[in-house]
């Protein structure tokens, strides 16, 4: 037998005369006609042959085994597995080594025809409708996956294992995409897809977990000079001032809704009064994802998930010279990296007036991006997400993720007005400078003295 459920070989042995008076029977009267059973015997091997198309491996009969026809109670053949049995009955002890002897000749028959494809452990039902529409080449996805086709291929391709085992990448991606883009049930989703509930499970941890690793494929901080110099012209060209072409980024976290856990239920609970986990991110002018930092629970202030965020503990980004952006809910830093706040209010003259503006006007991109991210996912984002704590970020990992992939496909889309107001809610107070870290007030002094210049 190759694989689950196909069989390919049939293991058949020879009927020895002394079945007639020796094998075992419940009831001794019974007479074993033994011509009958030869011939019965025969119309079973043809049968295995010549209508199931099954390679038969025919035993010889052993006299002294008058029960070694029933080959099925000494040896169970899965694929390259094999259980060998210990026969109860004394005098059927000595048909397991022939049995095993066959077992291994099944075996490397078997681990031959494998190497020649991989193994699939069920069969996919390609009549469903929702795999009839992936199919069609000219079918729309967007209403049933939340991506246009172009941008379905590309993740296919990013998320691409060089492998096609069990139920195949691209059918594994799209239970993913299915599952996030309509907040459904395990249950449904296997439904849908004519696949088993537990699978489905399997699947949709196996592929977050494969979009986790690959978060640097399409979230990753520009290097290069011209690089820089691409995202700073589009923090000013949203500004509406060159003073803010050093600008390379803007940050700001954000709260996905979930179902709290048993234990430690308040430290999930937001200033907002809602159970939650916090996202942070970094973006550029057009709300690119370039560094996503999410896991901590609701009630961790952002200053402080941004002290604990890789970027800032490594001071990678962005590269002397340049700044981010971000709201009040940060401090205003120079060092360990440069970023500009805006001024408290309420503000003293019309240059912090000008600054805060356009500061705004430029930093309001990652809420922007937030939204967009949020209305491509709505139905996983914007309720209670239905899975463990533990699991939680890299579904959300999963959807920023997939922000970026449309994006670099050229999807875009505006904000629901729910959502767009959902991130606008007030951020919490702003804390304090840390001993660590050196203010970055005259930087933005300056650069509130080159925007008031301008008018």
């Amino acid at each position: 037998m190759a694989g689950f459920g196909k069989f390919t070989h049939a293991v058949v042995r020879g009927i020895p005369t002394s079945l007639a008076k020796e094998a075992l029977r419940t009831d001794q009267l019974d007479v074993v006609d033994l011509e009958k059973a030869q011939k019965e015997h025969e119309v079973y091997v043809d049968v295995l042959r010549e209508k199931l198309g099954l390679q038969v491996i025919q035993l010889p009969a052993d006299e002294s085994l008058p029960d070694c026809v029933f080959v099925e109670d000494a040896a169970v053949v899965c694929g390259d597995t094999a259980l060998i049995t210990r026969p109860g009955a004394q005098s059927r002890r000595n048909e397991t080594p022939e049995a095993t002897n066959v077992s291994r000749r099944i075996r490397l028959l078997t681990n031959q025809m494998m190497a020649d494809r991989p193994p699939m452990y069920c069969r996919v039902d390609a009549t469903v409708p929702i795999l009839r529409i992936w199919r069609d080449e000219g079918a729309e996805l967007w209403k049933d996956f939340r991506l246009y086709r172009r941008a379905m291929n590309s993740l296919q391709r990013l998320l691409d294992r060089g492998q096609d085992h069990g139920w195949g990448n691209q059918f594994e991606i799209l239970i993913y995409t299915y599952w996030l883009a309509n907040g459904l049930s395990y249950r449904v989703v296997s439904s849908v897809f004519s696949v088993p509930k537990a699978t489905v499970h399997r699947v949709i941890h196996r592929v977050a977990q494969s979009i986790w690793n690959n978060l640097n494929r399409v979230n990753s901080f520009p290097q290069a000079y011209e690089e820089l110099k691409a995202v700073g012209q589009g923090f000013a060209d949203l500004s509406g001032t060159p003073a803010f072409a050093n600008v390379v980024g803007a940050i700001d976290g954000t709260h996905i809704r979930i179902k709290p856990p048993q234990l430690h239920q308040l430290n999930y609970l937001n200033y907002n009064n809602f159970y939650s986990i916090n996202m942070q991110a970094i973006c550029d002018a057009k709300g690119t994802f370039l560094d996503i930092f999410v896991g901590y629970p609701g009630s961790v202030h952002d200053k402080r998930v941004m002290k604990n965020s890789y970027f800032y503990l490594t001071a990678r980004y962005p590269p002397p010279g340049y700044m981010l952006l971000g709201d009040g809910g940060y401090p205003c830093l120079q060092t360990p990296v440069c970023l500009l706040t805006p001024y408290k209010e309420p503000v003293i003259g019309r240059v912090q007036q000008r600054f805060n503006y356009r500061q705004s006007k430029a930093g309001s991109v990652i809420e922007r991006a937030f939204g967009m991210m949020k209305t491509w996912w709505r139905s996983t984002l914007f309720r209670a997400l239905e899975v463990k704590p533990t699991f939680a970020p890299q579904v959300i990992a999963s959807c920023a993720f997939l922000h970026n992939v449309c994006l670099n496909n050229g999807d875009t889309l505006d904000p629901d007005e729910d959502i767009a107001r959902d991130d606008l809610d007030p951020h919490p107070p702003q804390e304090q400078i840390g001993l660590n870290e050196t203010p970055g007030f005259d930087i933005r002094d300056s650069l509130a003295a080159q925007v008031s210049y301008e008018f």
